[in-house]
């Protein structure tokens, strides 16, 4: 049997899709976050520019965007984008989860970047989260915040699953099944 892989898919998607984003509203507040970005993969070369063409009518033309290498496995150092070069550069020292947008003209803009792997419920709450005016939560801290909610909505759904398996049995505070016995039957003193 012979497995096909097309690399260039997800640079397709990416060119025909257009850029998930969730800006904070122009505003006083400033926050941390500008808002967010959920690429559909992690090809910078292939993301970068429905992501600069989505922003140039709200901030101006993006010119210079800085990244962390943990989350991209390739970044380029410049990436075309309709006659023009958008200069990319990379910094350990920046948070993984966080994408910085330079322009000569405008200024800065920091978004939350989402994982493309995201569920599309968590999606949209860190979108939510990080257009807020005014938040002081970082991408560090949004994406540490919806790891545990995750866990928790894991959880529950564990937990309601064990419920239904032991046929609706009754758990005791520290998670543990308590037996039948511990109900109150007619005829024994229960009323």
């Amino acid at each position: 049997m012979t497995t096909t892989l097309d690399r260039t898919a997800p640079r397709d998607l990416a060119a025909e899709a257009p850029a998930r984003l969730s800006l904070t509203p122009k505003t006083t507040l400033a926050g941390q976050l500008d808002g967010a970005w959920w690429p559909h993969s992690r090809d910078l070369e292939a993301e970068l520019p429905p992501l600069a063409a989505a922003l140039e009518e709200p901030w101006g033309r993006v010119t210079h965007v800085t990244v962390n290498p943990t989350r991209w496995p390739v970044v380029p150092r410049t990436v075309a984008l309709d006659g023009r070069t958008l200069h990319v550069s990379w910094f350990t020292e920046q948070d993984p989860d966080k994408l910085i947008l330079l322009s000569c003209t405008v200024g800065r803009w920091d978004l939350l970047v989402i994982p493309p792997e995201t569920a599309p419920a968590a999606a949209a709450r860190l979108m939510a989260a990080a257009a807020i005016p005014g938040s002081v939560l970082t991408a560090e801290v949004l994406m540490a915040d919806e790891t545990v909610i995750g866990r928790g909505i894991r959880d529950a759904r564990r937990r309601e699953a064990t419920w239904e398996d032991e046929g609706g049995a009754c758990m005791s505070p520290f998670g543990e099944p308590l037996g039948r016995s511990a109900f109150p039957r007619p005829g024994n003193g229960w009323r």
